[in-house]
């Protein structure tokens, strides 16, 4: 099955690669691995949740972060598409050459007390394994942060294998 048919059955639509907010470029390419910068879960260019992620009232709460991760993750995958498609091509299509993805690093903005960052992050490997199988099975880091750019809950990086 195409990642196309995978995410009409998710009811997902891949967004656009989402602009840096910075001096780097959303993704790179050497050989045949891709690496992403750190993608936030921006949703029509913004972001629709902030704050640190925790159990006391008023934090971002952990299954509200999951959807944040999930939705990080989707955005590094728009950012490996459109590197894959080029200019004007069709970074859906693009996505089909995903080998296997390697390696998943996400980062939580975390209360001090909070240590659940692995289920957090589950939000992105979950939607990497939905949308590629297998291929979309891989390592990964789950780190606890004190903030993120512009009040992110969650970053997700991913480094992957394309043909």
């Amino acid at each position: 099955m195409s990642v196309a048919d995978r995410l009409a059955e998710l009811g997902l639509q891949l967004p656009s690669s989402a602009a840096p907010v910075g001096a780097y470029v959303p993704a790179v390419r050497t050989g045949s691995y891709v690496w992403t910068s750190g993608q936030l879960p921006f949703v029509a260019g913004g972001l629709t949740v902030t704050g640190i992620v925790g159990l006391t009232p008023g934090q971002v709460t952990p299954p509200a972060a999951t959807e944040q991760a999930r939705i990080a993750a989707l955005n590094a995958l728009a950012a490996v598409g459109s590197l894959l498609a080029g200019p004007g091509g069709d970074a859906v299509a693009a996505l089909d050459r995903v080998v296997r993805v390697v390696k998943v690093v996400g980062f939580v903005a975390s209360d001090p007390t909070f240590t659940g960052q692995p289920a957090v992050l589950n939000g992105a490997s979950e939607l990497l394994h939905a949308l590629l199988g297998d291929a979309g099975v891989h390592a990964r880091s789950a780190v606890g942060v004190a903030a993120l750019p512009l009040g992110a809950p969650v970053e997700v990086e991913l480094v992957v294998e394309v043909a």
